[in-house]
């Protein structure tokens, strides 16, 4: 008998629930040069002389931002070398002078992170598996043992890997849906109920997009995440507005507020935490404080979740 440990499969309400597989692979990967090219200059055209301490004298600018040659003189770099570095040529850039013109940009950590990642690939010698990603046997454990509060498994392009009964109460049970559209991004864009869902929708879609293009910088020949950006671009106008905007963000912690159908508003405290084996997957979990109505609803959708299971059957459904 193979004592090898398998990928769980999907499992019945109470335990932590994985899809099995994911989306089909299309799509030829993203233009690394163009994301680099627009990264830049969307970064240039949000800072003003003024933030960078450089005078105006108050002249008439007939595009926004910096003018190259500003950007140049901040950086330390001539003119030519920044703009063959803006047309998408970063080949033999060197950490310093990406260092300089992060600094000279005023980028975030994840920006900066961004920057680097479409400036210098990484060689990989293997193309992109298109294998569906995998749930370590026990990370499910892990989220069956996660009592009383939402908790699930992201993986790249923010696919809905794994869940425990949690987050399937408070989310709505993923199981139900076709093994592709267990992603957050076409959750968020393309059902109108998760727009009820989020009391905060406009900041959740933008969070998603900001992910999704840090998923971009590091995997441009992911042809899922290809195929996903297309399909989101042609059926969601939001989405095409704020992908142009190239904003990049990492996952951390925040607030959330949910509308639940059944308990009312919630107020939710999330952390994400990145697993260290290698595979870009992320458990996230979501809290309440303690003694808040947040934390009484969450232990009634608890408590319904339980006595369902007992009884064999669902939870209560708004």
């Amino acid at each position: 008998m193979d004592d090898k440990p398998e990928s769980v499969p999907g499992r019945t309400a109470g335990q932590a629930r994985q899809a099995p597989g994911t989306a089909g692979d299309t799509g030829a990967g993203l233009d690394r040069r163009a994301e680099l090219s627009e990264f830049l200059r969307t970064r240039r055209a949000r800072l003003k002389p003024e933030d960078v301490g450089l005078p105006d004298f108050g002249r008439h600018r007939r595009v926004p931002g910096l003018r190259r040659e500003e950007l140049a003189q901040l950086a330390g770099v001539s003119v030519a070398y920044y703009t063959r570095l803006e047309q998408g040529n970063g080949r033999n850039v060197s950490a310093e002078v990406l260092d300089a013109i992060a600094r000279a940009l005023r980028l975030s950590d994840a920006e900066h992170a961004h920057l680097t990642h479409l400036a210098k690939p990484k060689q990989h010698k293997k193309k992109p598996t298109t294998r569906p990603e995998q749930v370590r046997p026990a990370l499910a454990q892990l989220l069956d043992s996660i009592d009383g509060v939402p908790a699930y498994i992201s993986g790249r392009r923010s696919d809905i890997l794994a869940w425990n009964r949690m987050a399937a109460a408070v989310f709505g049970d993923w199981a139900e849906l076709p093994v592709q559209e267990r992603n957050w991004a076409r959750l968020v864009f393309l059902k109108p109920e998760y727009r009820e869902l989020f009391v905060e929708w406009d900041q959740k879609a933008s969070d998603m997009v900001s992910y999704l293009r840090m998923d971009a910088g590091c995997h441009p020949d992911d042809p899922r995440l290809s195929a996903l950006v297309g399909e989101l671009s042609v059926k969601s106008e939001e989405f095409r507005r704020l992908w142009a905007t190239h904003d990049v963000k990492e996952k951390s912690y925040g607030v959330k507020h949910i509308r639940h159908p059944l308990v009312g508003e919630l107020t939710l405290n999330f952390e994400s935490f990145r697993l260290s084996d290698g595979s870009e997957q992320s458990l996230i979990t979501y809290h309440a404080e303690p003694g808040s109505p947040s934390a009484e609803a969450l232990r009634l959708l608890a408590s319904w979740g339980a006595d369902a299971t007992k009884a064999g059957t669902s939870a209560p459904q708004g």
